[in-house]
């Protein structure tokens, strides 16, 4: 699951990145509002490649997706790209868990299978 997640961590890493960019074209918003928030952003998806497996990353995850969501009201763009990527973070969640689950049962099957003596 750390995987997956991570890598639509770091998608959305750029995103917010770029979104900081286009945002920066509105004249309702100083540059130091916009690469605050951004920059906020950005570290919150790096610090939540590593918090993924612990209590409450994933919950920060959804956090995030939400928040990705509603900078729509910005940058109307991001309706979008936060739909695609709350799919994906859904997506790499649900199937890493599954992915995880597996191996943990050929694991337990290659541990069965060993002779006791190796």
């Amino acid at each position: 699951m750390r995987t997956l997640c991570a890598s639509t961590l770091i998608g959305e890493f750029f995103v917010i990145g770029f979104a900081g960019l286009v945002a920066m074209k509105s004249d309702d918003l100083t540059s130091a509002t916009v690469w605050t928030v951004c920059g906020i952003g950005m570290l919150l998806s790096v610090l939540l490649c590593g918090m993924i497996t612990r209590p409450g990353g994933i919950q920060l995850g959804w956090a995030l997706q939400i928040a990705l969501l509603a900078s729509g009201f910005v940058v109307p763009m991001m309706f979008i790209l936060g739909l695609a990527f709350g799919g994906l973070w859904w997506a790499s969640v649900h199937y890493g868990r599954r992915i995880d689950e597996v191996k943990a049962q050929w694991a337990a099957q290659e541990a069965a299978q060993a002779p006791a003596g190796s």
